[in-house]
């Protein structure tokens, strides 16, 4: 059970991609001045870097941080091979399948059963290669119990998290967070990191293994607006010297899980510094920019997050939303139009009901529609959207809908395809009413 005293009043560092530096406020003057490595750092601490980047990135791009432990993370037994459970990266199990995808809300584990954040991990769709640094991967998690004694650590990318119910209280060697519905949070490669849970819970998330999310260029839309630097939160540093314990470190390694033994907890660190740490956001301090016109502007304007490509203005990854908003569009069909796409858009409903499928897309379900999959309204959407009348309306209250659209064409999972059994076979039909009304009209 969590002791909900552990996670009031929690502060936060402001600012995204800041320089920040953080030390437990027992511990003043815990962190070094005017250096990284003394000779004899204070409190007798070790000194340990944590490279998020190369050590020659350009300084505008480079990400470290320097953290001051008890123990350094080096001590630990070896580690071995476990069970991957539902996670993979093998997106050679299932043959290609270029129909448009629906899933119905994911299970929760079953109340005999005690699932934690890593357990529950489940791969949907994926593509490219955690070896080569190239690539994603979305998963679901689905979990009823907390981690107890146990980090998790992602050596292959980073993880965007996305929960759908329940709140996650995050504790990281940085410090701790709670991300509750309408939340995200970011905790990049090679972060340490546990998750308590107080209710059975179920988020998605995506996975980079490429770069790291940046906010997206604005470009005419000038220096403000979209998600704002400083509504992003980092912890502030906080510790437990728990030892003679049975500590374990769980490690996602080139798609493969293994786990090591140690005696201490990893969350040791009583101070640290730079600008390579997990964060947090709340998706209702996006500023939506739309049109005041007519016609529809790209999706693009509701990016919260981009991983780039090496191909300007094409990304690895984007985290779009669909929140609450205004439309005011004249002489325009209003609804998301009908669509193919050089990327892939992989959505997911956090609360509410999304705008073109009110019906079968749902909170906890999924969708996917590849690469030059034809996709769009269903029936009804559109025939309301064709003859409503056209007055500023309110959309989307009450509801946060999000997409994952990347430039990979991904791969589904056997889990995804068969397995969880949540694949609406159906999905298709919600097109098959669309009528031919240009014949009509000629008749």
């Amino acid at each position: 059970m969590i002791e909900k005293s552990e996670w009031t009043d929690l502060k936060y560092l402001s600012g995204f991609g800041n320089e920040f530096a953080s030390e437990e406020p027992s511990y003043p003057n815990a962190l070094p001045v005017g250096q990284n490595a003394p000779q004899k750092t204070p409190y007798n601490l070790y000194a340990e870097q944590l490279s998020g980047t190369a050590f020659t990135a350009p300084r505008d791009s480079n990400k470290r941080s320097w953290l001051y432990r008890i123990l350094p993370s080096v001590r630990h037994h070896p580690f071995k091979k476990i069970d991957n459970g539902l996670l993979t990266h093998n997106w050679n199990d299932e043959e290609p399948n270029p129909n448009q995808l629906r899933w119905s809300p994911f299970d929760f584990p079953s109340a005999d059963q005690k699932v934690d954040f890593v357990q529950g991990l489940s791969t949907v769709c994926g593509a490219g290669d955690s070896r080569l640094r190239h690539g994603l991967a979305i998963h679901i998690y689905s979990c009823n119990t907390s981690m107890v004694d146990k980090a998790f650590c992602n050596s292959d990318g980073d993880f965007l998290i996305v929960p759908q119910q329940g709140t996650l209280y995050i504790k990281t060697e940085f410090g701790k967070m709670t991300v509750a519905q309408n939340e995200i949070c970011v905790i990049q490669n090679g972060m340490r990191f546990s998750v308590e849970v107080d209710e059975p819970s179920r988020g998605y998330i995506l996975e980079v293994f490429d770069d790291h999310f940046v906010l997206p260029s604005l470009g005419p839309i000038g220096a403000n607006g979209l998600a704002n630097p400083r509504d992003f939160q980092t912890p502030t540093a906080w510790f437990e010297n728990v030892k003679e314990i049975h500590f374990k470190i769980i490690i996602k390694f080139q798609g493969h899980l293994f786990e090591s033994h140690q005696d201490h907890s990893c969350f040791n660190v009583v101070a640290w510094h730079g600008n390579y740490a997990p964060y947090k956001y709340n998706l209702e301090h996006f500023m939506v920019i739309n049109t005041v016109s007519f016609d529809h502007a790209d999706p693009s304007i509701f990016t919260v997050l981009t991983c780039p490509s090496l191909k300007p203005g094409t990304a690895i990854a984007d985290f779009v939303i669909f929140p609450p908003r205004w439309a005011v569009s004249e002489h325009t069909f209003r609804p998301p139009y009908f669509h193919r796409n050089c990327m892939s858009e992989f959505m997911g409903l956090i609360k509410g009901r999304y705008e073109a499928k009110e019906k079968g897309f749902q909170p906890g379900g999924a969708s996917l529609h590849n690469i030059m999959i034809p996709h769009g309204p269903d029936n009804q959407c559109y025939t309301n959207g064709v003859n409503e009348e056209l007055k500023p309306v309110r959309v989307a209250d009450g509801t946060m809908s999000f997409m994952f659209e990347s430039s990979f064409s991904l791969a589904v999972t056997k889990w995804a395809n068969k397995t969880c059994e949540k694949l609406d076979h159906d999905y298709y039909k919600c097109w098959q009413d669309l009528e031919d009304n240009f014949s009509k009209l000629k008749a």
